[in-house]
């Protein structure tokens, strides 16, 4: 069993009892600056990580009966059609990325002793149809940003337009926060979710701290 993870708002790490393996946060280099944010308790804008989500990318043609069955079976809900959509299913929310490509994502923490279960149970699914899915937790990242600035802060670095009545609950986008490629989902009021991926995670992170400051006064 896994011990539990430190620190649940800053960057963490875990060991995989009996493997004498740690697993890391990609937000590591940046542990300093987060917990310096954290500490403050930010009305403005709090920043913080969900460590150690499934992310998996799926591949697929949903004119195929058979790949939406196999999609539904496993993840409890039918891969979005519409752009830039998501639909939730028994603990993953799978998000649109293109016509034939979605990204799923686990509403927990996986058990990083055992291989990715997600992937393995998509792949098992997917035996003799043209479909794929392939595990891509360790490259990324997960954040959630949440304040009354939220937007405003957003909008310094990113050229979504995020108001409610244009980008709201149940989408979803890929787009850039200065340079870091992210893919944002708007999770209701102001809160949204970030995934990032993990060579921009450390610079995303300073980035949108050092762009915030102005608004935690």
């Amino acid at each position: 069993m896994l011990n539990e993870v430190k620190a649940s708002a800053t960057v963490v790490d875990r060991a995989i009892s009996g493997q004498g393996v740690w697993q890391e946060s990609p937000l590591v280099g940046a542990d300093a600056l987060m917990k310096s944010h954290q500490s403050g308790s930010p009305r403005a804008v709090r920043l913080t990580e969900r460590p150690f989500l499934e992310l998996v990318n799926v591949r697929g043609d949903t004119r195929d009966a058979a790949f939406v069955k196999a999609v539904q079976n496993v993840i409890g809900c039918v891969p979005p059609e519409k752009a830039n959509t998501i639909a939730r299913g028994n603990g993953y929310t799978m998000l649109w990325l293109g016509p034939d490509e979605w990204l799923v994502r686990s509403d927990a923490a996986h058990d990083a002793a055992r291989p990715a279960p997600l992937e393995a149970k998509l792949r098992d699914a997917f035996v003799g149809q043209f479909s794929a899915a392939v595990d891509i937790g360790s490259g990324y990242t997960v954040l959630e940003i949440d304040g009354p600035k939220t937007r405003e802060l957003l909008s310094r670095g990113c050229p979504l337009d995020l108001h409610p009545k244009v980008f709201g609950e149940g989408q979803c986008a890929q787009s850039h926060f200065f340079k870091a490629s992210i893919t944002l989902t708007p999770l209701g009021g102001d809160r949204y979710e970030i995934i990032v991926r993990r060579s921009f995670a450390d610079y995303f992170v300073k980035i949108m701290l050092d762009s915030a400051e102005p608004l935690l006064s």
